[in-house]
């Protein structure tokens, strides 16, 4: 635009021939050259008259142009009167003006001055509700900001977003609310008029006394197709005009002073664990399913929610992505679609015609143009969602690229520090030069390719579609395994940093964080094991706790076994390799497999002894005893018991006092003192307090919940076991929860309320799929659906099921669920006891009193009181002599 386009319109206000040429032309698509071709006239002449530099034309070349734009009627002879300098007649001020697509050969055409909303209709959002409030307070408030920048990928949603927002907020700007679609090569003078067109004027000077300082809201779509003359325009009218208010979308920022940049995300999606039943509650989930709707008829089945899970999961929320891969939902079913699609994500194509667009008209489209008659096809953008990503990605600067390309490693949210280390020069691995990634973070939120959601330090995440095309990009430069072999370092460090934490008051937030990075703790397990076993067996060895807390003790164990198994680690610091031998042990004693290792166990123990590593001698003695008890070796358990306490004694560990003692109750138990046990137990809540070491004092109230049971205090055991088993819920630890959940429903079987222990049992055997051989399962009966079978605590489940039937008194049936209870192999000695007792209780049968005899003597358990009474009652009632 020049100085000399301000003198385009007449003194009298009417529309002059240089407004009328350029808007007829651009109405008809045509660029200067070729209505100059139609016409049969230079392009300099149709350039100098749109100028305003011709002032008398010749009336041939007048008629020539009005024939080559096709004017009849009033058009042609307003077009002709204006040549002649008699000018026009006003536009009505009734008509409604419309959106624009501007370019520099884009469509444009003289707006009239309506002041309604001027922009295609809003559609219907989804999990939008929080920005729409925000936007709209922001874009009413009397000192918000006067420029607002929606940014973010191709796809997110930022057009339908700003157009639900213009037009929520119309009411608040009387002067009007329109809308201007930037298209490829725009200029500052096309955009400035058009701008101004669909404000209702030709001349700055007319909109600033049109407005007379009423609000008004102009939305700008897709700035990034002309950045600059986009930004020129808006300074020059911000500057002049105070009352109005400028609502943009694009790539990114504009760059003016006082924009508010509003980065656009993705919609949430459901984590990982997130139940199925509630998935519609998710606006990602949500989304797909609206618009699977439109291509099918059948709601997802319950067999494909976990597809559909998975699926918005790994489109990472982002609208375009769902609605594309939605509508192949017509052919194909959710799990199918996962299948095909789920690792090809950046393969997915946009529609190739503009009219697909989710706002604007077909001729207004992501900057379509007519090029003429000669070709009037629309031109395609972001063919696949590679290519959306790729043109935010060439936004950014070389170093900028190479950070992105470190960060995409990152399977899940990460912090600061996280990032710092990740970024931190490779000839600097010890952190001395510290590089602050925030001005980084702060570019990547600003260009819409990293979200940043909560308010925890793990915060931040790269959207999927980045990510993805980050690594395929760090593949393609051959940078790929070093970066993958640097997360896996980074990780492993902050693992270390987080174990010690696994111990004490700050047991449950390690384990969140630990929950937070479960997936790259296994991606960088799974890439140094081949890369770095190493760096692999420092990770291992560190992550035993948390295997075990999160029920992942059989992984755990075969990843710890194949890294120490390695080679590559023969040589590393024996004290590593002792901390993980232990952690096999640990985890082997989890799943019933503690007798293949105790040799194991021996052997860290040796080293620890060897090392004068007091903290790994009073772990490697904790884990020998629970070994040793699995393999009814109770004598020497009790001795390493005795060991670990004089030995936490003499070195001042409180807490390792706390689990000594807790160990010695469950020997107390055994030998039947349940006074002395309960001694401990106190013990054991005092020390842990102290110490701050709430797990244990969980595993405390678990064994009292125990003692109170044996001691037929049954409702005491039910009130101390519920409240042990909501803290280890809190706290993990799934296979003490297990067996703490079994002594209540004992409790519960034993005080006769069977409803309660029915309830117990259904949620035991779900658990698991253990079962018991077949030839100890009970015969099925028809008025006994709770025969149903398996479970990780099957042997305990049986004896609950005795009790139930003895209560009944079905005494047939309760000898059957003992005696399967009794020779369960993996069951505790103490409940063999107990369920040889209830055998002996239901048969009266001196063979199962010889047995019970047997299994006393090798285990070295003493009968309760209660026991020995009832079994001396039976035989007397038999009139046989007592055992």
């Amino acid at each position: 635009m020049t100085p000399d386009h301000d003198r385009s319109r007449s003194p009298a206000g009417r529309t002059t021939l240089p407004e009328l040429l350029r808007g007829h032309r651009r109405a008809a698509g045509l660029t200067q050259a070729e209505l100059a071709s139609r016409a049969g006239v230079g392009v300099r002449t149709v350039r100098d008259l749109e100028r305003g530099r011709s002032n008398r034309p010749q009336r041939t070349t007048v008629e020539l142009l009005a024939g080559a734009l096709a004017l009849t009627g009033t058009s042609r002879a307003a077009f002709l009167a204006a040549a002649r300098g008699a000018g026009a007649e006003p536009a009505s001020p009734d008509a409604t003006s419309t959106a624009l697509a501007v370019g520099g050969d884009a469509t444009s055409a003289a707006a009239p001055a309506d002041r309604s909303v001027a922009l295609p209709p809003p559609v219907e959002l989804i999990g939008r509700e929080r920005d729409l409030a925000e936007l709209a307070e922001m874009l009413t408030a009397e000192r918000g900001p006067r420029l607002v920048s929606l940014v973010g990928l191709a796809g997110v949603g930022k057009t339908a977003l700003a157009t639900s927002v213009a037009h929520l907020v119309a009411a608040a700007h009387p002067a009007g609310v329109a809308g201007v679609l930037v298209g490829e090569g725009a200029d500052g003078p096309d955009v400035l008029a058009a701008s101004m067109s669909v404000l209702g004027v030709a001349r700055l000077s007319e909109l600033v006394a049109l407005l007379a300082g009423r609000p008004t809201l102009l939305v700008m779509d897709a700035v990034e197709r002309a950045p600059g003359p986009v930004a020129a325009t808006l300074h020059r009218l911000l500057g002049a005009l105070p009352s109005l208010r400028v609502l943009v979308t694009g790539r990114h920022p504009v760059g003016l002073p006082g924009e508010r940049v509003w980065p656009v995300a993705p919609l949430d999606v459901p984590p990982p664990e997130a139940e199925h039943s509630g998935l519609e509650s998710w606006p990602a989930v949500a989304l797909f399913t609206a618009r699977l709707a439109q291509v099918r008829r059948e709601p997802p089945t319950p067999a494909e929610l976990p597809a559909l899970a998975a699926l918005v999961r790994r489109l990472g929320g982002l609208p375009l992505a769902i609605e594309l891969m939605a509508a192949r939902g017509r052919l194909l079913d959710l799990t199918e679609l996962l299948d095909r699609y789920g690792d090809r994500v950046l393969d997915l194509a946009t529609p190739a015609d503009a009219s697909a667009h989710p706002a604007w008209d077909a001729s207004e489209a992501l900057g379509s143009r007519t090029n003429g008659p000669d070709t009037g096809a629309a031109v395609s953008v972001a063919v696949t969602l590679r290519d959306a990503v790729a043109f935010s990605y060439r936004l950014l600067a070389s170093d900028e690229q190479a950070a992105l390309r470190q960060l995409a490693v990152f399977g899940n949210r990460w912090s600061v520090e996280l990032a710092e280390e990740m970024l931190a020069d490779e000839a600097d691995r010890d952190g001395t030069v510290a590089i602050d990634p925030v001005p980084l973070l702060d570019r990547f939120v600003e260009l819409g390719l990293l979200s940043v959601r909560g308010t925890g330090s793990f915060r931040f995440r790269l959207l999927d579609a980045v990510r993805d095309y980050a690594v395929e990009q760090a593949a393609g430069g051959g940078e790929l395994t070093c970066i993958r072999r640097r997360h896996a370092e980074v990780i492993a460090r902050l693992v270390a940093r987080t174990a010690s934490d696994l111990i004490g008051p700050r047991l449950p937030d390690a384990v969140h964080r630990l929950d937070e990075m479960s997936s790259d703790i296994s991606s960088s397990l799974a890439h140094a094991a081949t890369d770095d076993p190493l760096t692999a067996l420092r990770l291992a060895a560190c992550l035993t706790r948390w295997w075990r807390f999160r029920g992942r003790d059989v992984v755990g164990r075969q990843w710890l076994r194949r890294l120490l198994a390695d080679p590559r680690t023969a040589d590393a610091d024996p004290l590593l390799r002792g901390w993980a031998a232990l952690g096999v042990a640990r985890l082997a004693a989890e799943h019933g497999a503690g007798a293949e290792e105790l040799s194991t166990a021996r052997a860290a123990l040796d080293t620890f002894r060897q090392a004068v590593d007091v903290t790994g001698e009073l772990e490697a003695r904790n884990v020998l005893g629970t070994l040793l008890i699995s393999v009814r070796r109770q004598d020497e358990a009790r001795e390493q018991a005795e060991a670990l306490l004089r030995l936490a004694a003499r070195n001042g560990r409180t807490r390792d006092l706390a689990v000594a003692q807790n160990s010695l109750a469950w020997h107390e138990i055994r030998a039947g003192d349940l006074a002395a046990a309960r001694r401990r137990l106190a013990a054991v809540d005092r020390l842990a307090a102290e110490s701050g070491e709430q797990r244990l004092r969980v595993l405390g109230w678990a064994n009292r919940a125990e003692v109170a049971r044996l001691e037929g205090w049954y409702g005491d055991a039910i009130d101390r076991g519920r409240r042990a088993i909501a803290a280890l819920s809190e706290l993990g630890d799934p296979g003490r929860r297990r067996r703490v959940l079994g002594t209540v429903g004992l409790a519960l079987a034993q005080d006769g309320r069977a409803a309660e222990a029915t309830a117990v049992l259904t949620e035991l055997r779900a658990g698991g799929g253990e079962t018991l051989p077949a030839r100890t399962v009970p015969r099925p009966r028809s008025d006994d659906s709770a025969l149903v079978w398996g479970g990780p605590e099957a042997g305990l489940c049986a004896l609950i099921e005795g009790n139930l039937a003895l209560h009944r008194g079905d005494r047939e049936l309760a000898a059957e669920w003992f005696a399967a209870a009794a020779d369960h192999a993996g069951q505790d000695r103490r409940d063999v006891v107990e369920a040889l007792v209830g055998l002996a209780a239901s048969t009266a049968d001196p063979s199962v009193l010889d047995r019970l005899d047997r299994v006393c003597v090798e285990s070295g358990i003493r009968l309760l009181p209660q026991e020995s009474g009832l079994l001396y009652a039976l035989i007397a009632a038999r009139g046989g002599p007592a055992q």
